[in-house]
């Protein structure tokens, strides 16, 4: 299956955009800081879904829009009375053109949401927090079929070696590209 395949060859960029991120979150002792940490999921997150948006068709994934988390983030850094910042533009984001490199891009936002129920908790915990949690909470209860359901529609798609190659590059960019934007925040 292309899922755990991705999973396998995804999974040192995966680890240590996750170390930089975990080392973060522990950081965070205020609303300000972690409204500014969202800042950062915004513009990458934003300026990937554009890409995105323009390389998936409805057929390919029918709930895209509902996989959309540009919005929730707006909506969570306002909440914690924050400012929505700009988009990455296209030299911040990894290429994106055509469907299996955007779905190599979605394979780290979707995967991103079974962490974050961890991330919504431990906010919750340091900070108090009874707003600005929509983009970690995400699909709620139903973040596990919501990711089964996309690793269904990523496993159909690849036809051949070449076409799995193809969304694992895109998947590593995606990762590596954030961890670099995650750098020049600092």
């Amino acid at each position: 299956m292309l899922s755990d395949k991705l999973k396998e060859e995804t999974k040192a960029n995966h680890q240590i955009l996750e170390k930089r991120l975990v080392s973060q979150l522990k950081a965070i002792r205020s609303q300000q800081e972690y409204a500014n940490l969202l800042k950062l999921f915004y513009g990458y997150f934003g300026g990937l879904e554009v890409k995105i948006n323009q390389a998936i068709d409805k057929n390919l994934l029918p709930d895209n829009d509902e996989r959309r988390k540009t919005q929730a983030i707006a909506d969570d850094i306002t909440a914690l009375g924050g400012d929505v910042p700009a988009k990455a533009d296209c030299d911040a984001l990894p290429r994106i053109k055509n469907h299996l490199e955007a779905l190599g891009a979605l394979y780290v936002i979707e995967g991103s949401t079974l962490g974050g129920k961890i991330i919504s908790k431990m906010m919750q915990q340091q900070l108090s927090l009874d707003k600005g949690l929509s983009f970690f909470t995400s699909y709620g209860d139903n973040t596990v079929t919501m990711w089964d359901t996309f690793k269904n529609a990523l496993d159909s798609q690849a036809e051949n070696p070449e076409q799995e190659a193809v969304i694992i590059a895109a998947a590593n960019e995606t990762f590596f590209k954030f961890g670099e934007w995650f750098e020049k925040a600092k």
